[in-house]
C-alpha cells in the first residue's frame, strides 16, 4: 500500500476510533464533534470533486448545503405538525424517515446544481466564482424572507428523524450513520476519479483544448461533475440540519461556502481523504480555540496562509511527501 493509502486508512480508522473511545469514556459531546467532522468532510468530498478534479472554484456550494438542510426541515416540520406540504394537485405529506429525506435532499440539490451549473459554467475564472457566490446569496436572502419556514429565525425540529433499526437520538448511532455515508461517498469519489469520466474531467482541467480535439465537450464534463458535487453537498446539508435539529438561512451564507473550501484546501485539494483531514483539523481548532477567543478564525487564517505558501498539498499531501508531489 502506498504512503498516501496508509494515511487514508489511518484517517478513516481514527475518525471511527475517536467516538468509540468517547462512548467508553462517557463523553457524548466528543461524539457529536466527530459527527460534525464526518458531515463537513462529506460536504468537502462533494466540493473536492468539482474543485480538485474539475478545477472549479465554487463559492456557492452553500446553496446545495442549505437546500439539503431545508429539504430536511420542511419535510420534518410538516411531519411533526401533521400538515401536508401540498394538497393540490397531489397531496404530499411530510416525513421523519431519513432515507426518504436524503433522497429528496439529493434530488433537490442536483436540480439546483444543474440550473446553476448550466449558467455559471459558461464563464470561467473569477466570473465563475462570483456567479456561484451570487446564486448562494440569492438563496440566503430568499430563506431570510420566507416566513412560512421561520424566515430569519430559522426552523427547529423537535425530535431527530428516524432510521430503520437505529435510535438516532443516541449520539454514537447517529455518528455511525454519518460515518457510513461518508465512507460510501468516498468510495464513489474514488471510482469516479479512476473512471474514464474522471480521467477526462482531469484532462479538461489541465488541457481543455486537447479534450475538445478528441470530440469531448469540457462543458458537459464539468456540468456533470458540478451536479454530482452539488448532490453530495446537499446530502451533507440534510445530515447537518438533522444533527442540530435546526435549519436556518445561515446554511446558505457565503461563509459556509468559504468554510467548505477552506477545509478542502487544508486537507489537500484533489486528495481523496483530504476533506476528512481538513474537517478534523477545522473542528478541532474551533473546539480548542473557540472557547479561548471569539477571534479564533485569525489563527485559522494563519494556518491556511501557511498551507497555501508552504504546503500546497495540504495535510495529506505534506504527510505523503514526495509521493504526493509525484501524484
Amino acid at each position: 500500500m502506498s504512503r498516501e493509502g496508509l494515511i487514508n486508512l489511518a484517517l478513516g480508522l481514527g475518525l471511527l476510533a475517536f467516538p468509540l473511545w468517547a462512548e467508553w469514556a462517557e463523553e457524548p459531546f466528543m461524539i457529536t464533534l466527530s459527527t460534525r467532522v464526518a458531515i463537513l468532510a462529506l460536504a468537502g468530498v462533494g466540493l473536492n470533486l468539482s474543485l480538485g478534479l474539475g478545477g472549479l472554484v465554487s463559492l456557492g456550494h452553500a446553496a446545495f448545503f442549505g437546500i439539503g438542510g431545508y429539504a430536511m426541515g420542511i419535510l420534518a416540520s410538516h411531519a411533526q405538525s401533521y400538515t401536508p406540504i401540498f394538497e393540490w394537485p397531489l397531496v404530499i405529506e411530510g416525513t421523519k424517515a431519513m432515507p426518504v429525506i436524503w433522497l429528496v435532499a439529493i434530488a433537490a440539490a442536483g436540480l439546483l446544481a444543474l440550473a446553476i451549473g448550466a449558467l455559471s459554467l459558461r464563464t470561467s475564472g473569477v466570473y465563475f466564482i462570483m456567479i456561484t457566490l451570487a446564486f448562494g446569496q440569492m438563496l440566503f436572502y430568499f430563506a431570510v424572507s420566507w416566513p412560512a419556514y421561520g424566515g430569519e429565525d430559522g426552523l427547529s425540529i423537535y425530535v431527530r428523524n428516524a432510521f430503520p433499526g437505529l435510535n438516532t437520538l443516541v449520539p454514537l448511532q447517529f455518528f455511525l450513520i454519518a460515518y457510513a455515508l461518508l465512507m460510501a461517498v468516498l468510495g464513489l469519489a474514488a471510482l469516479i476519479t479512476r473512471s474514464p469520466f474522471g480521467l477526462a474531467l482531469d484532462a479538461a482541467r489541465q488541457v481543455p483544448v486537447r479534450v475538445e480535439t478528441v470530440g469531448i465537450a469540457p462543458y458537459r464534463l464539468r456540468l456533470i461533475a458540478f451536479v454530482i458535487s452539488g448532490m453530495i453537498t446537499g446530502l451533507a446539508g440534510a445530515l447537518y440540519a438533522d444533527l442540530n435539529r435546526f435549519v436556518s438561512p445561515a446554511m446558505f451564507n457565503w461563509q459556509t461556502s468559504g468554510e467548505i473550501v477552506i477545509l478542502v484546501i487544508l486537507g489537500g485539494t484533489a486528495r481523496l481523504f483530504g476533506p476528512v483531514a481538513g474537517a478534523a483539523f477545522f473542528v478541532a481548532l474551533e473546539h480548542l480555540l473557540g472557547g479561548v477567543s471569539d477571534y479564533w478564525r485569525i489563527y485559522l487564517g494563519l494556518v491556511l496562509l501557511a498551507v497555501v505558501l508552504f504546503a500546497r498539498g495540504g495535510i495529506v499531501g505534506t504527510l505523503a511527501g514526495r509521493e504526493a508531489a509525484d501524484g
